[in-house]
């Protein structure tokens, strides 16, 4: 999926403690809007283009 999204450039954190992936498409983002999908992710826009995602529970979630 992203490598479907077309962006020159992808950063990814991973936070071990809180189980959590960063997923930036800007760095910075400057997000000026997040929503939470039902897919328990967050995806995070800045003029309604999406320049993130938080996938919470990341180690469960790239199980499946």
């Amino acid at each position: 999926m992203i490598l479907n999204l077309h962006h020159p450039s992808v950063w990814i954190d991973f936070d071990k403690q809180v189980d959590t992936l960063y997923i930036s498409f800007e760095k910075p983002q400057h997000a000026d809007d997040s929503v939470m999908e039902d897919d328990g992710n967050i995806y995070h826009y800045r003029a309604n283009e999406l320049v993130g995602i938080t996938v919470l529970n990341a180690s469960n979630s790239l199980k499946n």
